[in-house]
């Protein structure tokens, strides 16, 4: 069964425009969700909104959004105030340059879809503007209204399709200067960037998606399994106090990896991603609890 695109729209190139479906490319559906229960009855929690002052239930219709300009002073949104700024839009993507995949900085990247065309007489449209941009190493970076917000959006090429992927905005990334103005300045060199440099080579290996693995959702699976049959839960290894000496650490890794696997084999692990179906889980379902 296909899937469902989550809207239909247009990419727009100069005078060129395509119909495109656009699919969301990423999902959390599949994570285990935990409620909230009452531990004594257990029964679900209704979250509810209170009046921070009075301590009185709010209820929805007389709840609304709310600006602080100091101190417990709001100036309040309504609904229909907020509705009357959204720019009005027809979800097509205007194409407003093209930029080397280069130079793209992935901390701008927000959330991907793919997109495919929504009408099969598209179809060789589609695939001149994917295969032109796959050529050129571009990507396409466009404006356009989605789910009542404007975005800023870049388009590349994947596989057959497209992935438009959303970005932030420059004042939604956070200088690196904040983050990292604490760190010495260090020079590391001889033996033990040579040392580094061997590790790594050990641990070399190719970029894929399916080898990464959940451990906190195995381990939340195999905990939720062992409660439903009633086994005991296993405690916690304490964890070993961490290796001062670096120079003797990086020794020690350094011919450990040598020995582990051959050069340039990653380890394998439990496969996931969009490219391959995860193998099942032994330990717990994977429905969402009730």
């Amino acid at each position: 069964m296909s899937p469902r695109a989550s809207g239909k729209g247009f990419l727009k190139i100069a005078d060129v425009t395509v119909p495109v479906g656009l699919y969301s490319a990423a999902s959390t559906s599949e994570r285990i969700a935990l409620h909230t229960i009452n531990r004594p009855t257990g029964h679900r929690v209704r979250r509810e909104f209170v009046d921070a002052e009075t301590g009185d239930t709010v209820e929805r219709d007389d709840q609304v959004k709310g600006y602080e300009v100091a101190k417990d002073e709001y100036v309040s949104v309504e609904p229909d105030e907020i509705a009357a700024i959204i720019p009005h839009g027809d979800k097509t993507l205007t194409v407003s340059a093209f930029v080397d995949l280069a130079e793209v900085d992935d901390l701008y990247f927000d959330k991907p879809y793919y997109l495919a065309p929504s009408d099969r007489s598209a179809d060789e449209t589609f695939a001149l503007v994917r295969e032109g941009m796959r050529k050129a190493k571009v990507a396409a970076v466009a404006e356009a209204v989605l789910f009542r917000r404007a975005r800023t959006v870049l388009v590349r090429a994947l596989d057959k399709g497209l992935v438009a992927s959303t970005l932030k905005f420059d004042y939604e990334v956070r200088s690196t200067e904040q983050a990292f103005s604490g760190i010495p300045a260090k020079e590391i060199t001889g033996e033990m960037l040579d040392l580094a440099v061997h590790i790594i080579k050990t641990k070399q290996g190719a970029f894929d998606p399916r080898e990464f693995e959940d451990r906190y959702e195995d381990a939340l699976a195999e905990l939720v399994k062992l409660k439903l049959e009633g086994k005991e839960i296993p405690k916690r290894a304490p964890r070993s106090e961490p290796t001062v000496n670096l120079m003797q650490a990086l020794r020690e890794s350094a011919a450990a990896g040598g020995q582990s696997r051959p050069h340039g084999k990653a380890p394998a692990k439990r496969k996931t991603g969009r490219r391959g179906a995860a193998k099942a889980k032994p330990a717990a379902p994977r429905r969402k609890a009730s």
